[in-house]
């Protein structure tokens, strides 16, 4: 069996950038400088901290479960915030003898712990709420709404700062979303609070913090998809697996395509594996066949990493099968 192994070289791509040949068909938005925004992170941190201790110590004189709560939730955004820098920091490590695709993952992992700690927190303040519901405590409200308020404006200021980076990175848009449920979170206990005041309704404070709670696991399992996917290593959900098989096989020369993978290496970087069988009679034109088929793949679905493998007619795989392949009997 004849096999060639080809490869997209970085340089390749950086070359095919440079003469315009921008993907067409690519959901994938440009990669982030690495570097930027850390300064902000690192003041989002620090203000979530401050702004805990302040709800936490606030909930406790005022008696406000919805308080607390948002406090914790605070605490979580300063943790993912936290934990979202480190990855970023370890994101920028180059690939080694260890790690040969890089550390990019690094902020997928970090995305991951953020939502799976969304949920669980999400969870907890549901049982406290329940638990409130069927022994109400005496809340002041007052104390309630200054501070809820103090958190809005503390949350909005976070959520702006981690904004324009969240639109590129999955790890910081899982941090900016605790933000964003934080934000609201302190919009429900400032009515809460409200509604203490003028009715002396105490079970608003609960029900409130239900509907934080509930908030925050919609949030956390709508988006916790997309880290798991990739960590599973799962074709991009902007790309269609049987339109890139089409495309390839609708190349002049190709006769068949098996043995193909696609997934996604990081976020923003897309790559392909696959077998393609040249048709008989021209071998000898298999480069050319190659490059074609690469470029149809970078240049319709923006793949930025194709690795292809010739085979001659004849002399292809035996028990193919289109997608994936045939593991090994133990």
């Amino acid at each position: 069996m004849m096999k060639i192994r080809s490869t997209i070289c970085p340089s390749e791509l950086e070359h095919t950038v440079e003469k315009g040949k921008v993907p067409k068909k690519s959901g994938h938005h440009d990669h982030i400088d690495p570097t930027a925004g850390s300064t902000r992170i690192v003041w989002a941190v620090v203000i979530n901290i401050l702004l805990t201790v302040v709800q936490i110590v606030g909930g406790i004189l005022s008696g406000s479960l919805a308080l607390i709560a948002d406090a914790i939730h605070n605490l979580s955004d300063a943790l993912s915030l936290g934990l979202a820098l480190f990855a970023r920091i370890v994101a920028r490590r180059p690939a080694d003898d260890t790690m040969t695709f890089g550390y990019g993952r690094a902020e997928i992992v970090a995305a991951l712990i953020n939502y799976t700690t969304l949920i669980l927190l999400g969870l907890f303040l549901t049982y406290e709420a329940i638990l409130r519901l069927f022994d109400p405590k005496d809340v002041d409200g007052w104390s309630v709404v200054i501070i809820a308020a103090f958190a809005l404006g503390v949350d909005t200021l976070t959520a702006l700062l981690t904004y324009a980076l969240s639109k590129s990175s999955m790890n910081i848009r899982a941090a900016f979303l605790h933000n964003v449920a934080d934000a609201l979170g302190s919009v429900a206990v400032i009515v809460a609070g409200t509604v203490i005041i003028l009715y002396d309704w105490r079970l608003i404070d609960p029900l409130i913090t239900l509907v934080i709670a509930g908030y925050i696991l919609w949030q956390a399992i709508t988006e916790i998809g997309g880290s798991v996917r990739i960590l599973m290593l799962g074709s991009p959900p902007d790309l269609d697996t049987q339109a890139v098989l089409a495309a390839m096989r609708g190349v002049s020369g190709v006769e068949n395509v098996h043995h193909l993978h696609l997934w996604q290496m990081q976020e923003h970087q897309s790559a392909l594996n696959a077998h393609i069988v040249i048709k008989q009679g021209i071998w000898n034109e298999a480069d050319h066949v190659k490059e074609t088929v690469k470029a149809a793949l970078r240049d319709g679905f923006g793949l930025s990493h194709i690795t292809l493998e010739l085979e001659r007619h004849g002399h292809d795989c035996d028990d193919v099968q289109v997608v994936g392949h045939i593991s090994a009997p133990n």
